[in-house]
């Protein structure tokens, strides 16, 4: 009797555990059909990739210019935004599919915020707050040496659907 218990307690545990995992997955888009980090706002949380580049800030993209690409919905600030795009979607699109850079060099992922950001050498790198960037200022080579190596092998977001 006292080992029906122990296991119905240790079921109990690993059911927890599973979900708390899913939760997690879930929370960090590991589960999103997209390529890219994504959210109900589209990808990026719906700032326009090319703005960082273009303007040399950040900026909300708007619903008439919109496109679809590697699965997620682009939103841009404007047409001249969208088309560029358009032509070169690979360009403007940021590493390691819009997740937190400094968390791929760490072998996972992280969400994103569109203020904590920098371009090196014409590549647009996210990351998940400020205070994260400032540590991923430290040794951009060797962090972005890391993500890419782990990248490639990995691509979380991109192996489940």
């Amino acid at each position: 009797m006292k080992m029906k218990k122990i296991f119905k307690w240790l079921l109990g545990l690993v059911v927890l555990a599973g979900l708390g995992l899913l939760s997690v997955l879930y929370y960090v888009g590991f589960f999103s059909s997209s390529a890219y980090f994504s959210t109900d706002e589209g990808a990026i949380r719906g700032y326009d990739t090319v703005a960082y580049f273009e303007q040399g800030k950040p900026a909300k993209g708007k619903p008439e210019f919109t496109t679809q690409w590697q699965g997620a919905d682009w939103y841009f600030s404007n047409a001249n935004n969208l088309a560029l795009f358009k032509q070169s979607p690979e360009k403007y699109a940021p590493q390691y599919g819009g997740y937190c850079s400094y968390a791929v060099a760490h072998y996972h992922v992280a969400k994103t915020q569109p203020d904590a950001w920098q371009i090196v050498d014409g590549k647009l790198y996210l990351n998940y707050d400020k205070g994260v960037r400032e540590k991923w200022r430290k040794d951009i080579p060797l962090f972005i040496e890391k993500a890419n190596d782990y990248w490639p092998k990995s691509k979380p977001a991109q192996n489940l659907k």
